[in-house]
């Protein structure tokens, strides 16, 4: 679509004609003080060809004026006559702008399409009726209560899509006896990583739905617990970190909140779940003290640790540490994740953090890696 000309911006050969009359100066004069032809200097006069930079400057110094001043008119008077953008542009620019839309088609979340559909897809996918109550988005009527609570978009989206993928879940009842049995059997997959493989089925015969879910670029999104009703628990991952340490911390820590029924009113959100994050000083929520609490004694008890720390100290020594942990029968790479936190040295034998994603996500339901999980949009 072509934009309406604008009759009022002309071409900059008709200041510089206006320029010359005023100086009473002929075409020959001109080309004469410019050193060019009649010929080339005329296709700019008649608006057949556009100022250069290099005759802008040219002018500028035969007109004694800055070269900015004849760039400027060449400027305005292409952009009368360009061509108007698609209308789409603006909308998607403000879609993109609220929430990671081109990553959410890539990632199959949303279907690629005109903005006017994408922005109806994004209504369905926050389950709202109007655009105008989609959070982050700038039309939005009034502030949603995760904006309130300052949930970034990214994290938004990651966790709607949780939603969705849970919500087309078929799953038994949820039970805290079987929870809390379960956590026996949990206990002893610490002793090898291959062993996470058993996480997805052992939650699900609880009915604790479990959900992996790679996080959109730019969260810090580690976990979240929520339910779908009174008897359906949801847990979700996103593996921000591929370490078996923070496997089993934040998987702990978010079944503690299933046993302690966090998350009912709303989702619990966990983000950024480590250094100061994952402690129990008093200026974290009594609930994630209470599941971070766990979650350290889960990977290794903590009295044993501190116990080890206090008799090495200051020379803990790699051999000491693998005994520790075949005394505890956990992987060592739990041990180290939870000496890294308390001494604060985080590159601290980093190679026993071994990888689990390829590990744990063959029997998950997963959304991302490469995997799309089976819904709709």
């Amino acid at each position: 679509m072509t934009s309406m000309n604008a009759p009022w911006v002309k071409h900059p050969g008709y200041y510089i004609r206006e320029e010359m009359e005023a100086r009473g100066w002929l075409q020959r004069d001109l080309a004469f003080i410019l050193g060019c032809t009649d010929q080339s200097l005329n296709v700019i006069l008649s608006g057949k060809r556009g100022v250069s930079p290099e005759m802008a400057k040219a002018f500028g110094d035969a007109f004694d004026v800055q070269a900015e001043f004849f760039l400027n008119l060449q400027k305005s008077f292409e952009l009368s006559r360009a061509a108007e953008p698609a209308p789409d542009v603006a909308k998607r620019a403000r879609l993109q702008n609220s929430y990671p839309v081109r990553e959410m088609i890539k990632r199959e979340w949303l279907e690629e399409s005109d903005a006017a559909l994408i922005e109806e897809q994004l209504c369905r996918f926050f389950r709202v009726g109007d655009s105008s109550e989609v959070p982050y988005l700038e039309h939005a009527a009034k502030k949603s209560n995760y904006e309130k609570r300052e949930v970034p978009p990214e994290q938004l989206a990651w966790l709607f899509r949780v939603k969705q993928i849970a919500s087309q879940i078929a799953a038994p009842s949820y039970s805290e006896q079987a929870l809390r049995e379960a956590l026996v059997e949990l206990e002893s997959l610490r002793i090898a990583p291959e062993e996470v493989r058993h996480v997805p089925r052992i939650l699900m015969n609880c009915g604790v739905r479990y959900i992996l879910a790679e996080k959109l670029p730019g969260s810090l999104i580690d976990g979240v617990c929520f339910w779908l009703d009174s008897d359906s628990p949801v847990v979700g991952m996103s593996l921000r970190h591929d370490r078996i340490d923070n496997f089993w911390f934040v998987l702990r820590h978010e079944i503690e909140h299933v046993l302690q029924n966090d998350g009912q009113a709303e989702e619990i959100i966990d983000a950024s779940l480590e250094g100061e994050r994952a402690g129990v000083s008093e200026n974290i929520p009594e609930q994630e003290r209470r599941a971070n609490r766990e979650a350290a004694e889960f990977c290794t008890p903590q009295k044993r640790l501190k116990s080890f720390l206090q008799r090495k100290h200051p020379f803990y020594y790699e051999r000491d540490v693998i005994a520790l942990a075949r005394v505890l029968q956990v992987h060592p790479g739990l041990v180290v994740g939870q000496m890294q936190r308390h001494l604060d040295r985080w590159a601290y034998l980093r190679r026993h953090q071994k990888k689990i994603r390829s590990l744990v996500t063959p029997g998950a339901i997963v959304d991302g890696w490469g995997q799309v999980a089976p819904v709709s949009i």
